[in-house]
């Protein structure tokens, strides 16, 4: 498995592209983008859990259920959600500007939106933008940029990458962008995010593959505890490597979801460290709960908690928080078998030993909670067996927090 450029255009046959149209008519940033492939793909997605959904949730829902798809188009800006039926009129409007300019049907192509929500999106910069936005597709890094670029908000960091695996000897790769810093705190997606593939995969195992990549990453961040009403991650695999098929079953397909799980988990990490104000990244690791949902539970109320939060970003070692958020995560343990530790670069200190407090020194703590990546380890005593582990990757909660989304759509 190795690291390679490009991000969604290091696959064969896969281009990207972004533009700046003019939605937001506050911002100069690029607020358009667009990827495609070349050559028929198979696709799978996960969508938000929120029962409001986004005008562009609802629209790919249709168009993903058949899971073939090439294209997606994307704005930031405005997340044309609450938007009534002019707001699924213009996600459709979108699909087919898109597909017109590049000879395709609008079935084949994907919505996302990104911004804020409640407001009206203009179709009229979008079309404008059309012509433009299909000629600044490349199949490169420079189209990569372009289109992360184009999708990002309150994000402060590109968040993406690439990796090549090798298949019974024949090299695939998968490409990755996501976007998100808030309103993160996903069931069953993630917030944008758009995964290519060179390699041949069927459309159930590409299913499989990515609700268990996302299962082990995404679903594991947690920024502010809302999850957002455009939640979306697509996969599109267009078999331009020319690998032996990849079925729901066996080597093959095993090799590849380790790919895709490796590249997604780092995605993830990049994004709780993206977290909106966030000043340091926070990963909490539980081990020996009941099984690994329980052990996922109880991290991700950890993670979630902010009073522990808080905490984090003062480098206070209050551990009584971490058994408090434990405690309502609605996981069975026994909190007379709970240890903690607070790590970083700085050090290790045991704060709590069999669920209560042990001796330990305050400036030490401190020294190892003022680092920019700390973790908090979490260890359950079981009679018998290791019993289930999970990570979960979360950051502080800092005043710039507040700021930021206090005056979000102005």
């Amino acid at each position: 498995m190795q690291t390679i450029s490009g991000g969604v255009c290091a696959p064969q046959g896969f281009r990207a592209g972004g533009i700046r149209c003019g939605i937001k008519a506050s911002s100069q940033k690029r607020d358009l983008a667009l990827i495609v492939s070349d050559r028929p793909c198979a696709s799978a997605a996960l969508f938000t859990t929120n029962r409001v959904k986004a005008a562009s949730v609802l629209v790919s829902q249709e168009r993903l259920a058949s899971r073939r798809c090439r294209g997606v188009i994307v704005n930031s800006g405005n997340a044309n959600a609450c938007t009534g039926e002019a707001g699924l009129e213009t996600a459709r409007r979108m699909a087919e500007l898109a597909a017109e300019r590049l000879g395709l049907r609008p079935e084949e192509i994907a919505v996302a939106s990104t911004g804020v929500i409640g407001t009206p999106l203009p179709i009229a910069p979008i079309a404008a933008g059309m012509a433009e936005l299909a000629a600044s597709l490349r199949a490169s890094e420079e189209g990569h940029d372009a289109a992360l670029e184009a999708i990002m908000t309150t994000d402060t960091r590109k968040k993406g990458g690439a990796l090549e695996v090798a298949l019974e000897g024949v090299p695939i790769r998968i490409g990755a962008m996501v976007k998100g810093s808030g309103m993160i705190h996903p069931n069953m997606a993630t917030m944008l995010g758009f995964i290519t593939t060179d390699a041949a995969v069927e459309p159930e195992a590409l299913d499989q593959a990515l609700r268990r990549a996302v299962r082990g990453s995404f679903n594991r961040v947690s920024v502010d505890g809302d999850t957002s009403t455009n939640d979306m991650i697509l996969i599109m695999a267009n078999g331009a490597a020319g690998n032996p098929l990849i079925q729901a079953r066996g080597a093959r397909f095993e090799r590849f979801t380790q790919a895709l799980e490796a590249l997604c988990a780092g995605l993830a990490r990049s994004m709780a460290r993206d977290g909106e104000g966030a000043s340091r990244l926070m990963t909490v690791g539980v081990q020996g709960a009941a099984d690994e949902d329980a052990a996922a539970l109880l991290a991700k109320a950890v993670a979630s908690s902010s009073l522990v939060k808080a905490a984090c970003f003062g480098a206070d070692a209050n551990w009584g928080r971490v058994l408090c958020a434990m405690g309502y995560s609605g996981a069975a343990f026994d909190p007379a078998g709970v240890s903690v530790r607070f790590a970083s670069a700085a050090g290790e200190v045991l704060v709590c030993a069999a669920g209560a407090a042990v001796p330990f020194s305050e400036e030490r703590a401190k020294a190892i909670l003022s680092q920019e990546e700390v973790e908090i380890r979490i260890d359950i005593a079981r009679e018998s067996g290791p019993g289930g582990s999970a990570t979960v990757w979360g950051c502080d909660l800092t005043y710039d927090y507040v700021r930021i989304n206090g005056d979000y759509r102005s």
